[in-house]
């Protein structure tokens, strides 16, 4: 069933692929009328979500930040998409990077390196990366349950040779390259939400408390490396830069959950500025009434 699924779907998602990038877009505009107009996907969660981050805002201006929200939404999946047969020149294009330089230096005082980042902007194209820096790129990511689409999404990410590795393989696989020597530049989404029972730190994201995954810091410290923000900007329709910064590369110096909390302020930055390019249909604020009594009076 899953290979059958696999025969039927992909040519869709060839043909899509080989799209100009003009038709690609009036496509992403058709598909918002069925998302967003039509279907409501996820939109009682979405609407949720910015008037418990926003409660400031009007009904007005929350509509406006939906709006906007699922139009970038929809341009982010067909971007996916095109991630299939997309040239290396385009996304060079495209997604620039503004001050490369800060990884540069990191690598001359070998050191591997911990990149965070958010579901925020683009990081669909963030391996392009690859092109311009020396360390070998692993990003971790969620195992399809389809074994073809799961083999098609890291050969497509491969592309510029970052391998993709799973939560359960990271900690053998990361450790295992720094006892061969090899040096290593790491991609972690780090502002999902763990689960409520198993969450070893929670802290204040947009105000309001929530579990916090902290693998990143904890390899960072465990294994030496150099902890890098990364933020996405979107310029115009389809091109976006980034922009690096060194939250530290010294990570043992920080006590037990202050990278993880400063990265955090770093996203809220980001989403206060643009909040329409946040990821707004996860329900990430859905443990906020099971907070430990130890965390109720943090600030």
């Amino acid at each position: 069933m899953q290979l059958l699924l696999y025969i039927i779907v992909y040519p869709f998602v060839w043909l899509i692929s080989i799209l100009p990038f003009r038709l690609l877009y009036f496509l992403s505009d058709v598909l918002y009328l069925f998302i967003y107009k039509i279907f409501g996907y996820r939109k009682k969660v979405v609407k949720s979500n910015l008037k418990l981050v926003f409660p400031d805002r009007s009904d007005k201006e929350i509509s406006i930040i939906m709006s906007k929200f699922y139009h970038h939404l929809c341009d982010m999946i067909l971007e996916s998409l095109k991630s299939l047969t997309i040239k290396e020149k385009d996304i060079k294009e495209r997604y620039r990077f503004t001050n490369i330089d800060l990884i540069l230096d990191i690598e001359k005082k070998q050191k591997s390196i911990m990149l965070m980042c958010a579901h925020y902007g683009s990081w669909e194209w963030i391996f392009i990366l690859q092109r311009y820096v020396n360390h070998r790129g692993y990003a971790v990511y969620k195992k399809l349950a389809n074994k073809y689409f799961d083999k098609l999404v890291k050969k497509i990410r491969a592309k510029y040779d970052t391998q993709l590795i799973t939560t359960k393989e990271t900690f053998a696989v990361l450790k295992e390259k720094k006892e061969q020597g090899e040096l290593t530049i790491n991609g972690f989404v780090s502002d999902q939400s763990p689960k409520a029972n198993k969450a070893q730190h929670w802290g204040k994201f947009m105000g309001i408390t929530v579990p916090m995954y902290t693998g990143a810091e904890f390899l960072a410290k465990k294994l030496d490396m150099a902890v890098v923000f990364f933020s996405v900007k979107r310029v115009k329709r389809g091109f976006y830069e980034t922009t690096f910064e060194t939250l530290t590369e010294n990570p043992k110096e920080f006590n037990n959950y202050e990278i993880t909390d400063l990265f955090f302020r770093k996203v809220e930055a980001q989403i206060k500025e643009a909040p329409e390019y946040y990821l707004w249909t996860h329900k990430r604020w859905k443990h906020r009434d099971k907070v430990p009594e130890k965390y109720l009076n943090k600030t």
